[in-house]
């Protein structure tokens, strides 16, 4: 995809995003902040926190779990590379703790794939396994949505003991939603 493509895709998946009824109404969002050939999702961040959302973003722990902060506009951010891995644009404020994500009522999540069940394909790293899992645990039912390109949204993906389906998945497209 061009610098283009990828701009209009991601301005695109903010405005469909942006009408979904479960961010409307919302009062917390967690959400993160895209990198590399992920859909753009600073333009949403900022929208959400224009409406007076609180927007709270990851911050990566050393054994792959998120600490959250919240997320103060785009000067808030820094870059943090964790080993090996690939630099991380993350919240500079307060931390505000791993259980922070109960408090939300929507989960923006990342993803590789999403498919015709509603079945998240991460990078494998299972922070948000451990997310979800943290959620269900706390009895939290935020709804939890995946922001993908259309072509990563397919048929069926492998499936394991701990994961958990989505509620809806986010397009330049369009909004697809699972029950």
């Amino acid at each position: 995809m061009t610098a283009d493509d990828v701009r209009e895709a991601a301005a695109a998946l903010a405005g469909h995003a942006l009408e979904l009824p479960e961010l409307g109404h919302a009062h917390t969002v967690a959400a993160y902040v895209s990198v590399g050939s992920e859909p753009g999702t600073l333009a949403l961040l900022d929208a959400l926190r224009a409406r007076g959302v609180r927007v709270l973003l990851p911050v990566l722990l050393p054994d792959n779990d998120l600490d959250w902060a919240a997320y103060a506009g785009p000067d808030s951010l820094v870059r943090v590379r964790h080993g090996g891995k690939m630099a991380l644009l993350e919240p500079a404020g307060e931390r505000l703790g791993p259980e922070a994500v109960g408090r939300a009522d929507a989960v923006l999540l990342p993803g590789l794939a999403v498919d015709a069940r509603g079945m998240r394909l991460g990078r494998g790293g299972g922070s948000y396994d451990r997310v979800l899992a943290r959620l269900e645990r706390a009895g939290a039912d935020p709804a939890l949505v995946v922001l993908l390109y259309d072509t990563e949204v397919v048929e069926r993906i492998p499936e394991e003991a701990h994961d958990r389906p989505v509620h809806a998945v986010v397009t330049p497209s369009g909004v697809h939603r699972f029950h």
